[in-house]
């Protein structure tokens, strides 16, 4: 049974009667009724259904979250799930784990009943009417609040985000963004972090933080020193283009973005920064060749090759998607064909960080190498792409990548003899037997 015992094991003496061993060897029952019906432990946080059976509020709250509509003992359903705290139990418990204290046994400290979505939509209005009066101070308060209550549990994270908390803290922040960024700097940046994990939040909530003057505000943060308002800034933003995409122009709109995000990238102030920052560039970029090209003049392809070469993997997946952006493009096509290190990057890639990563750099190759570019077929087959490749398409892939990599070994094929190193001839017989 597990159980707190300060250094002492448990033992488990019969299927019905479970036993503590204490420090003089004497042997502890725990009453029948202290126990979960579900865990069979000590109950820590006892709540009782609308049935009149009571559990340990983890336990319960698991097997509902697991689909399960019914009460485990009864069997009947649940049309209410309200769970109700057995303090009466609780505080019989604890006095027990007093009373036997002397075995090594630990009182169990009083719960902390979670957050309930009348008491988040009471914080909401109380949010709504601090932004109306531009109380400064109330607002804080209550920002300070509702971190405290999220730290506690991801259940009451999750009531926070799903009642309405970040569509009202965007509207804060717009209407406080509106009157001036720089006398409530503080308090603005204290709003972004907690809108860096308050996404999704709505319509209304994106079009707030969305607006123009939100997004000016995030761009200045971007801008600025401060590292916080900076990283939870780029995070806000990956959100809102993650989620809607037409805010890509409105924001390329603000004079300086693309140099501060590829700063960001550049000379990063955290990983949760970068990531950030590469997707947003990554959603400003996609379908927009004019975005695109302003990116590649400012040096985007050999920066994310860089971050390639060095980045962890979820790093290197999304600098390759925006590699494989930048090649959609004649200009950043020849610029990254151009870079030295881009087709040895490539190749040492491929099969070695994810899944997407390597369809991603499946597209880059074929669009580089094609088009009778020579002289990167060659290099490619140089450092090691075809056996690569080949393995590639014999453990299986999407059908577009599938499709690329055939065209890549055909390519190869036709340079074969120009490559001394190639030791690949059942390879190149399979290749030419394959459709």
């Amino acid at each position: 049974m597990v159980f707190s015992l300060r250094g002492k094991k448990c033992s488990k003496k019969g299927p019905k009667n479970e036993l503590l061993e204490g420090n003089i060897n004497l042997e502890l029952t725990i009453p029948t009724h202290f126990r979960c019906p579900i865990s069979l432990d000590l109950m820590k946080d006892p709540v009782t259904l609308a049935t009149g059976i009571t559990y340990d509020r983890e336990s319960i709250e698991k097997w509902i979250d697991s689909g399960n509509l019914t009460c485990p003992v009864t069997h009947q359903m649940l049309h209410d799930l309200n769970m109700v705290p057995n303090h009466s139990l609780r505080k019989m418990i604890q006095d027990w784990c007093v009373e036997n204290k002397s075995h090594g046994i630990e009182r169990i400290p009083t719960p902390r009943i979670p957050i309930s979505a009348y008491q988040v939509s009471q914080i909401c209005l109380k949010i709504v009417d601090a932004t109306e009066q531009s109380d400064e101070e109330k607002l804080k308060g209550l920002i300070r609040k509702v971190k405290v209550i999220a730290r506690e549990s991801e259940k009451n994270k999750n009531c926070i985000v799903e009642n309405g908390a970040g569509r009202v803290f965007a509207g804060a922040f717009d209407s406080f963004a509106s009157l001036s960024m720089e006398k409530y700097a503080d308090l603005l940046k204290r709003i972004l972090s907690v809108l860096a994990w308050m996404f999704p939040f709505g319509e209304q909530g994106l079009s707030k933080i969305g607006s123009r003057t939100s997004l000016q505000c995030m761009v200045w943060f971007l801008k600025g020193e401060d590292l916080s308002g900076k990283q939870n800034s780029v995070i806000v933003l990956k959100q809102l283009l993650s989620l809607d995409k037409s805010y890509a122009n409105k924001l390329m709109e603000i004079e300086g973005v693309a140099e501060t995000l590829i700063k960001i990238v550049h000379a990063p102030i955290s990983p949760a920064a970068m990531k950030a920052s590469l997707v947003v560039m990554y959603n400003l970029m996609e379908g927009n060749e004019k975005v695109m090209e302003s990116f590649v003049d400012m040096g985007l392809a050999q920066i994310v090759i860089e971050v390639v070469v060095d980045g962890e993997k979820s790093m290197s997946e999304k600098a390759l998607g925006i590699l494989d952006q930048i090649c959609n493009y004649p200009k950043g096509k020849e610029i990254a064909s151009s870079y030295a290190l881009t087709m040895p990057v490539l190749v040492k890639k491929l099969l070695r960080v994810t899944e997407l990563a390597t369809e991603f750099t499946v597209s880059i190759m074929w669009k580089l190498c094609s088009k009778n570019h020579e002289n990167l077929v060659v290099e490619a087959l140089q450092v090691g792409a075809f056996p690569k490749l080949l393995v590639l398409l014999q453990v299986g892939c999407v059908q577009s990548t599938k499709e690329k990599v055939t065209d890549l070994l055909k390519l190869m094929n036709l340079y074969k003899d120009k490559v001394e190193c190639v030791d690949s001839a059942s390879g190149f017989k399979y290749l030419k037997g394959s459709n």
